[in-house]
């Protein structure tokens, strides 16, 4: 038994159960590889399937590849709306409406995100021209562009402002915010608002995406 303990365990390790016969018996154990499945095997090392059932007309094979390998992006969105930056989880609700409700915000703000980084390319480390594979195959790596990789190494776009992170970009940009201002002196006097002055990399930022954040901006409110 406990022989027999220890091969499950290394069975399940290597994954290679497949190819190997063995038999546990009273103080006895012994093996004999399966000649068969290693030359299937064999034949197979290396190579990856796609199977689609549409005809070659519609989706031609190098389609295909890259539509399979466009899947990455549906699982980045998984990534993100469960666990990085949105984070649905926990559901601290019970009924149905309520559930539904809470995951159809969580779906409106990955698309606001997208766009967000759609619109603010420049300033992260994502590639803006992405897409380009090793000798123009979609079976070989993806390729960074020559502008990302200069990103990358000098954390600076050609303009000379920062690279960022989605996550450490958003903290940069939390640094301006709008305050309510009261004049005890003057209780008669309404309230009214002002928005802190951005810097330039911020208001740079911020008008890629429509926001016009500036010392003129209490009257504009744009936020």
């Amino acid at each position: 038994a406990k022989i027999g303990e220890a091969l499950g365990r290394i069975k399940n390790r290597f994954k290679m159960a497949k190819h190997f016969q063995c038999t546990v018996a009273q103080a006895h154990f012994s093996f004999k590889r399966r000649q068969d499945s290693i030359r299937r095997g064999a034949e197979l090392d290396g190579i990856y399937v796609i199977r689609t059932s549409l005809p070659e007309p519609v989706l031609p094979a190098e389609q295909a590849v890259l539509g399979y390998t466009r899947l990455s992006r549906a699982e980045r969105a998984f990534r993100t709306f469960k666990s990085v930056d949105i984070r649905v989880r926990p559901i601290h609700h019970w009924t149905e409406p309520r559930v539904r409700a809470h995951f159809l915000l969580g779906m409106l703000a990955y698309y606001v995100e997208w766009h967000l980084r759609q619109a603010w390319q420049p300033f992260l480390f994502d590639d803006e021209t992405p897409g380009a594979h090793q000798d123009g195959s979609p079976v070989k790596p993806a390729l960074r562009s020559d502008a990302a990789i200069q990103k990358a190494r000098a954390h600076q776009t050609p303009e000379g402002s920062p690279v960022h992170s989605f996550q450490t970009l958003l903290a940069e940009l939390s640094t301006v915010a709008r305050n309510t201002w009261r004049v005890p002196a003057r209780p008669n006097l309404p309230p009214f608002t002002a928005i802190t002055v951005p810097t330039p990399f911020q208001a740079e930022v911020f008008r890629r995406v429509g926001l016009n954040v500036g010392p003129d901006c209490r009257q504009k409110d744009p936020v």
